[in-house]
């Protein structure tokens, strides 16, 4: 296992451009915190706009001959990529672990999953089809196929620091795209060292360029009004997403949007209380909570709704808090003080209106920006946490009479990415899936994402699908040739 130090001294922390590390323009950086501590980590390089005009310099450059290389060509160098990840994943886990605080062993289930995208579209680059038909009419044959979009913008979460990032990157190197990634200012690290690891796996120069920044708008405003971008993908809050969008319509650029979530968790009567407890826990506190996939507003069915909450409350105040680092912690800090500021107030604001709190509910013990594990009961319909994300360790949970009731309330919201039902019916389980205004759906299972799976909502949720055999066709262009 490699220790702190040793680990912060040996990482990247200038930008990636042209297959090379280089300081930012004028040699401004920024700090990275540990938020377990508050103290900083490490400096790392501060790019400016004129950076990220480099960088789409070197990916236009690079996009013709990364284009015409080889299927088989992209698809072993992701292969050996996901290779180096794995070989690295004690690396990449404390890494994690330290800047975005999660347990450690998430961080090493983040390390598979996000490996896994590599793997998964190593294979697809070698799938991508068209089609080639005789015309209805008899008078000429259509030949169908597909060609990379081009130069790409990624901008990526703070969550999930690498799944976040190769969901987008793998596929994009995949179909033949070059690619400018803007990770997170909080956690830029875990790409800063993915960067060393495509070059150790023989990335070509240019292909990929990564930037750092603690100022996102300025960084990327001159790329949305440059022609050579063909395409953004985000991850990230709905009211940045409307932002991008808003910019990309300026030159009609192709875009990606996977934003916010309001995910609903119903337990209808017919459900095994017992699984459904456990499904809840993993649905809600994945991560310490912050993922766009947590169940945020969980609604049980009022016959079974005390039992639901007495189970629930019982398994959230036995978790242990603490640095992510340490044995045995099951939730670590949350990313920022002012992110734990923002859940605190969601909590406030609902036992201000009546909601009860049956554990948790204030911030916990350390100098870092931990928050107790929270069940709030009897939550009103008017309580802003049942409208906005929380982003925490808070369990909202709400009452309904039958099943129309449930689906009415878990469809009350503009958001649509990600869903759980838990009942023993299968008819009520096809019936409600169907029902529910959401991209994604969990049934008798409180976690859903898959590398195989498009990923991807509806609603104010996004655009656009990542990852399975879907996920690809983000970054594929279609071209009709029409043939005598």
């Amino acid at each position: 296992m490699t220790d702190t130090q040793t680990l912060l001294a040996s990482l990247p922390t200038d930008l990636w451009i042209g297959g090379e590390q280089v300081p930012a323009t004028g040699g401004k950086t920024f700090p990275v915190r540990n938020p377990a501590t508050g103290e900083v980590l490490i400096e790392v390089a501060d790019a400016t706009p004129e950076d990220g005009v480099r960088a789409l310099d070197a990916a236009a450059q690079a996009q013709a001959r990364w284009a015409s290389t080889p299927a088989r060509e992209r698809s072993e160098m992701l292969r050996r990529t996901w290779e180096l990840v794995i070989e690295r994943r004690d690396d990449f886990a404390l890494l994690m672990t330290l800047k975005m605080g999660k347990p450690l062993t998430e961080s090493y289930g983040e390390v598979t999953y996000g490996g896994e995208f590599l793997r998964w579209f190593s294979e697809e680059a070698v799938r991508i089809n068209g089609r080639y038909t005789q015309s209805p009419s008899g008078n000429g044959r259509i030949l169908v196929t597909k060609e990379p979009v081009g130069p790409t913008l990624a901008i990526t979460p703070w969550n999930f620091p690498l799944a976040m990032g190769t969901r987008k990157i793998a596929p994009a190197f995949a179909a033949g795209c070059t690619m400018v990634v803007k990770p997170a200012a909080e956690t830029p690290l875990t790409m800063l060292l993915l960067g060393e690891v495509f070059r150790q796996a023989g990335l070509p120069a240019g292909v990929l360029s990564i930037l750092p920044t603690s100022s996102s708008s300025k960084l990327t405003a001159p790329l949305f009004d440059d022609h050579r971008l063909r395409k953004v993908t985000f991850t990230g809050s709905t009211g940045v997403g409307k932002i991008l969008l808003q910019q990309s319509a300026t030159r009609v650029l192709r875009t990606s949007m996977e934003l916010g979530g309001n995910a609903p968790f119903v337990v209808f009567a017919d459900a095994d209380i017992d699984e459904a407890v456990e499904g809840a826990m993993a649905a809600k506190m994945r991560n310490t909570g912050e993922a766009c996939t947590a169940a945020n507003r969980i609604h049980v069915d009022n016959a079974v709704r005390a039992e639901f909450i007495e189970k629930l409350t019982a398994r959230m105040k036995a978790l242990k808090v603490g640095p992510g680092d340490l044995d045995g912690t099951q939730v670590g800090p949350l990313i920022t003080e002012k992110q734990r500021s923002s859940v605190a107030e969601l909590v406030t604001d609902a036992v201000d209106k009546g909601a009860v709190v049956t554990t948790g509910g204030c911030n916990a013990a350390g100098e870092g920006y931990f928050y107790e594990p929270t069940v709030l009961a009897d939550v009103p319909a008017d309580a802003r946490i049942l409208k906005e994300e929380v982003f925490g360790p808070v369990a909202a949970v709400i009452g309904f009479d039958g099943e129309d009731e449930g689906v009415a309330a878990a469809n009350d919201t503009e958001f649509g990415l990600a869903a759980y039902i838990y009942t023993e019916n299968l008819d009520r389980a096809l019936r409600v899936s169907s029902a529910l205004e959401s991209g994604m759906v969990g049934v008798n299972r409180g976690i859903i994402s898959d590398v195989a799976a498009p990923f991807g909502g509806v609603k104010e949720s996004g655009l656009g699908r990542e990852s399975g055999s879907e996920g690809i066709e983000e970054y594929l262009e279609i071209k009709y040739i029409a043939l005598r």
